[in-house]
């Protein structure tokens, strides 16, 4: 008859504890707000509210807009950093520049603008999920206005913005320019979506999460997207870059609300090391 060591443990307790430390890491943790927020299923919802609501009045803004001459296909060839090729074929998608302007009255404009505001809705719900706040009464409204002008302003600030010098070195202070950017960007839009009920301070780190993410997901785009269009294209036609595209935004709600979840962490962990060290004295 055998007998096991003393110090063995089951397979059961070896998981469990590998379980238990894993929950306790930074990556458990983030993976449990996830999960509670359902991040996968705001992210999905972020994706196809701004695909059908946000995207038309982005399409006329560009077409508005005398420097990007090639329109809001400009504006989404650069947030995806795909490559030429695939940057025609989506410029095919969205056809030819301005003729969404010559095309568009007072009332579908105003209809567009509506819609938009829902985009802001939803991020701002979303947000207010991540921080455990109530939701906002109906005369805050005015915000998503707000948060509209701010995108808006934002995208035309970042497309048309060129690189200080055409080499490594200009390579990389636009790369620096466009994470300063993008973080005061989310920085003042989580601030006014939240109506002030959070302090700038808790807001930056998740702003800087959310910056940087999206950074990682332009790199990512670069080396998955920029192919799968060119090749979708040939498979499917126009509605293979439409899924790319899709795909593309749910990555993008990812990053938006999964930075805010890490600044939030983040800014939890500095309170909690602060009232330790006071304890301490």
């Amino acid at each position: 008859m055998t007998h096991k060591p003393s110090g063995a443990q089951p397979p059961a307790h070896r998981f469990q504890h590998l379980r238990d430390r894993f929950m306790a890491s930074w990556a458990g943790l983030v993976w449990s707000r996830g999960r509670e927020l359902e991040l996968m299923h705001r992210a999905m919802g972020f994706a196809a509210l701004g695909f059908l609501t946000l995207v038309p009045l982005l399409i006329v803004v560009a077409a508005a807009d005398p420097a990007s001459g090639q329109g809001f296909a400009r504006w989404l060839g650069q947030a995806l950093g795909v490559s030429p090729a695939s940057e025609d074929e989506v410029g095919r998608l969205f056809g030819v520049p301005g003729a969404a302007l010559q095309r568009t009255t007072a009332f579908g404009l105003a209809a567009l603008t509506v819609f938009g505001l829902t985009f802001g809705s939803v991020v701002q719900t979303g947000y207010e999920k991540v921080w455990d706040l109530p939701t906002a009464r109906w005369h805050t409204m005015w915000r998503h206005v707000v948060f509209l002008a701010l995108l808006i302003c934002f995208l035309l600030a970042f497309v048309n913005t060129p690189n200080p010098l055409n080499s490594a070195l200009g390579a990389a202070i636009g790369v620096l320019a466009d994470l300063i950017g993008t973080c005061a960007f989310f920085w003042v839009a989580q601030r006014v979506l939240l109506g002030g009920r959070v302090r700038w301070c808790a807001l930056f780190p998740g702003a800087a999460a959310t910056a940087l993410g999206l950074l990682g997901l332009r790199i990512f785009s670069q080396l998955v997207f920029s192919p799968l269009i060119a090749s979708n294209t040939v498979v499917y036609g126009p509605i293979g870059t439409v899924l790319v595209i899709q795909s593309w935004l749910v990555g993008v709600g990812v990053v938006v609300y999964g930075g805010a979840i890490i600044g939030r962490i983040i800014h939890e962990r500095r309170v909690h090391r602060r009232m330790a060290e006071a304890d301490e004295e």
